[in-house]
């Protein structure tokens, strides 16, 4: 006997349940409340981490500018740029982020000021290139550890298991 073949908006729920579904979707049973969205979760690369510091402090250079150089909101938003280039890089490359930070706030002076006095503004903005680079280690640093930690206690597991 031949099933009769219904649209699939249509089907009985028995012949619902039977239809494969998409690898990339993960169905929640009924009971459970669907879990909160997250931040988005992109993974840049080395030079990525670079590009996006390099970015958010010309922007960022330029938008000072147009406020009339004010450099604590120059200094308060490469803290956040080192940040986020902290966060997004993947763990294979998290030795860039602290790096492409004070690249990226020189290369922002230099568009908005000459080469001298970007030599100058670096000198007098010090604190907020220090604050951003240990902001961004310190970030990289735990990332670290906690990726170290995850992969020991799995081995730990993995021993236990195995006696």
């Amino acid at each position: 006997m031949r099933t009769p073949q219904y649209p699939r908006h249509h089907a009985p729920a028995a012949v619902r349940a039977t239809v494969p579904r998409p690898a990339g979707r993960v169905r929640v049973p009924a009971g459970r409340p669907r879990p909160r969205r997250r931040l988005p979760r992109p993974r840049l690369t080395g030079l990525g981490c670079g590009v996006l510091a390099l970015v958010a402090m010309v922007a960022a250079a330029w938008f000072c500018e147009l406020l009339g150089g004010v450099p604590t909101l120059y200094g308060v938003l490469f803290v956040l740029a080192s940040t986020a280039a902290a966060v997004w890089v993947r763990p294979a490359d998290l030795i860039c982020a602290p790096v492409a930070a004070p690249l990226a706030f020189a290369a922002g002076l230099m568009t908005t000021a000459g080469p001298l006095a970007t030599v100058t503004e670096l000198a007098l903005r010090a604190p907020w290139v220090f604050a951003g680079t240990f902001v961004a280690g310190a970030v990289t640093l735990a990332r670290k550890a906690l990726l170290l930690l995850g992969d020991r206690l799995r081995q730990t597991r993995g021993d236990l298991g195995a006696r």
